[in-house]
């Protein structure tokens, strides 16, 4: 059964919500669903639900095999008014992230209708990344977003041969498809692709990952971990080439300007089960040379199926802003190229010194959860 979360605002235009209804409407056809019409009931359903099951054994156990099942699938629906601000979206955002594991075991997506040109993928975002931290996965691209003009579905339209208003509901549609069929892939042993720009010598980012490589290997000895650096300006930046350029290129498993992108990443990336991106936190954003691994990557995804690889993130930052750039490297890979967004996808942590991370209370412990996380034991 689909759970729904409506999160209707009290300043939008008739418009607005007529819109909203309508695409929530062709999105659920026919589908079996359990509605909650506000955020608040939703939260209060968590608490009682989390409650039953850490007081009765036969309720976690209930509760272990939705999750085999697939049963547990939440679609959060919000419209965003001209402010861009919606109170419940605050709401719910701020209490899933002050409890960490409400949403183990669910699988989640969300649909956004807004009355301007701006705020709807921030706010997708922002619920993905509060609803990951409590524990829901994403499949890829789990955002369905209409702006005010639905000029963001102009080119699907034409593609699709419909006007905007058509595309964006069947994109609406199409994501509650996504969401219903959606099951988190098992692999026996994980191959894990690490990909980094830092210096070895002062990273306290890869001694983080040092940490999460030794308990990987203690879980799953027949895990496989391969590193790829991209320090030194070794990634040139996408200079955008046509579509049709950049699918060719992809076809082959290469793009026209080369380097270490195709000599390493694509192979590699095609091969891999989970990609882990080591991301210190530079002015509040990625580096640049991951940031240019973002942009290359179109060529590959343009013609590959990344549906079934997840991504994880580790993100250090000498004072603040790590969630900055965690959401950074949601929306780039999971958002926008399709892989999983598995539950925590993103191990958060501040340090400043060189290897003052070793310094982090109970950083073991969090290392450890993020490997048993990414071996699933």
């Amino acid at each position: 059964m689909l759970t729904v979360v409506r999160m209707e605002c009290l300043d939008g235009s008739r418009s607005l919500r007529n819109r909203f209804l309508t695409a929530l409407d062709n999105a659920l056809q026919g589908e079996e669903v359990r509605e909650f019409q506000n955020a608040r009931v939703f939260m209060e359903y968590l608490m009682k639900r989390e409650g039953g099951a850490m007081a009765e054994e036969a309720d976690a156990r209930e509760r272990r095999n939705a999750r085999e099942q697939g049963e547990l699938k939440v679609l959060f629906a919000a419209e965003l008014p001209q402010s861009g601000w919606n109170m419940q979206v605050l709401e719910l955002n701020g209490f899933l992230h002050a409890h960490q594991d409400l949403l183990e075991g669910w699988c989640g997506a969300v649909l956004i209708c807004g009355e301007n040109e701006q705020f709807t993928k921030r706010t997708g975002r922002d619920i993905i990344f509060a609803a990951n931290d409590a524990g829901c996965a994403f499949p890829g691209k789990p955002l369905c977003e209409g702006t005010g003009s639905l000029y963001n579905w102009r080119t699907m339209a034409r593609r699709m041969d419909v006007d905007v208003e058509q595309a964006f509901l069947r994109g609406a549609r199409f994501l509650v498809e996504k969401l219903l069929d959606f099951q988190l892939p098992e692999v026996e042993h994980q191959d894990v692709l690490m990909i980094h720009a830092s210096s070895r010598k002062t990273s306290n980012s890869l001694l983080l990952w040092e940490m999460i490589e030794k308990e990987i290997k203690k879980r799953d000895p027949h895990a496989e971990t391969h590193e790829i650096s991209l320090r030194n300006g070794a990634v040139v930046d996408c200079r955008g080439c046509s579509y049709e350029t950049c699918r060719h290129f992809g076809e082959n498993a290469d793009c026209f300007y080369g380097g270490v992108m195709v000599e390493q990443v694509y192979p590699a990336l095609l091969k891999c089960d989970s990609i882990m991106l080591v991301c210190p936190n530079y002015n509040d954003a990625v580096s640049a040379n991951i940031a240019a691994f973002f942009n290359r990557l179109t060529a590959l995804y343009s013609a590959h199926d990344f549906s079934r690889k997840k991504v994880y993130a580790l993100v250090v930052s000498g004072y603040s802003g790590g969630d900055i750039v965690a959401e950074q490297v949601m929306g780039a890979m999971n958002c926008n190229k399709n892989f999983i967004l598995p539950p925590h996808f993103c191990l958060l942590e501040t340090a400043n010194d060189p290897k003052s991370i070793l310094q982090c209370e109970n950083i073991e412990d969090r290392a450890a959860r993020m490997a048993a996380e990414i071996v699933g034991r």
